[in-house]
């Protein structure tokens, strides 16, 4: 009896990495609906400049030993990431003014089928059969998610939109990969959410927000709380995927969606039941797609994955 305390902890710091990824995706999943919140009190571009500067700071912060010495390459670097960040998050939350925040949550868990494609189709990268497989799987769940059922594909904007902004983050995944030995990764995390910030203060104008929204304590509390989400979901993938496998870890982002559809449901939101079986053959398409058998591990060399993405 003496030994089980001793046992459940040695248990419990086995398994620390993983239960902190299954955290940060619950966490992950909640920011769906606080972003959609933050569209009470702020336009969107305006709230992605405001949300990325938080998380900036806060990563500096932390960060103030390693931000001596910026090479122009990290520069480089660090402005196109945050180019595809501003993309990816700003077209999101455009999307989110028009559809929920749990439909936005399974759009966006697109990009991890995504990312093999578009290496495919820029580098010519070889599939395995378990990428078709998990992105057939998620494109007929994209199809039930539209709401027009089997026989057609009509994207509404936002859902338009988001996807676009899905593909954005698969872009920004494949940037990480091809700087990661290249770059200090705390310079250049610093330096992509500094130029995601700056960009889409930039793009206000461009999308047509012409005027800056009245001073809220709830929009400041809503920006930096993301920002800080932000922060806090980088630095504890940073340091539990030392001890978890990309396959693995891709696994329990899949649970992102769904985390975001509990947390939609609790704040009012209501999915059509086909829609749901879309999100979920979304989800279930994603997990295929991070699947290598035994046998396709033996053959294919790393890939960039979505475990590789810092919110």
């Amino acid at each position: 009896m003496s030994d089980a305390p001793v046992n459940l902890k040695t248990t419990l710091n086995s398994k620390a990495p993983q239960l902190a990824l299954i955290m940060i995706t619950m966490l992950w999943g909640g920011t769906f609906v606080a972003v959609k919140l933050a569209l009470n009190y702020a336009s969107p571009m305006f709230f992605v400049g405001c949300r990325f500067a938080a998380a900036a700071l806060a990563v500096a912060l932390i960060s103030l030993p390693h931000l001596r010495a910026v090479q122009a390459k990290e520069l480089w670097a660090g402005a196109l990431i945050g180019a595809s960040l501003t993309v990816g998050y700003g077209t999101q939350t455009v999307g989110l003014q028009t559809i929920s925040s749990s439909e936005s949550a399974f759009l966006t868990a697109l990009y991890v089928p995504l990312v093999p494609i578009l290496l495919w189709l820029l580098f010519r990268k070889r599939l395995h059969i378990m990428i078709w497989l998990g992105a057939s799987c998620a494109f007929i769940g994209l199809v039930l998610l539209t709401g027009n059922g089997l026989g057609q594909l009509q994207l509404s904007f936002g859902q338009l939109i988001t996807l676009l902004g899905a593909i954005a983050i698969a872009l920004e995944i494949i940037l990480i990969s091809h700087f990661a030995g290249r770059v200090n990764l705390q310079r250049v995390t610093v330096i992509q959410l500094l130029f995601a910030s700056l960009f889409a203060f930039l793009a206000m104008p461009l999308v047509g927000e012409q005027q800056l929204p009245q001073f809220s304590w709830m929009l400041l509390l809503l920006a930096g709380g993301l920002g800080l989400a932000s922060a806090l979901v980088q630095l504890v993938m940073n340091w539990a995927q030392r001890a978890v496998s990309p396959a693995q870890a891709a696994i329990i982002y899949a649970g992102e969606p769904v985390w975001a559809s509990l947390f939609g449901r609790l704040a009012g939101e209501r999915l059509p039941f086909m829609a749901l079986v879309g999100g979920f053959l979304v989800v279930l398409g994603v997990i295929i797609s991070e699947w290598k058998p035994k046998f396709l591990r033996q053959k294919q060399q790393h890939t960039p994955s979505a475990s590789d993405l810092p919110d």
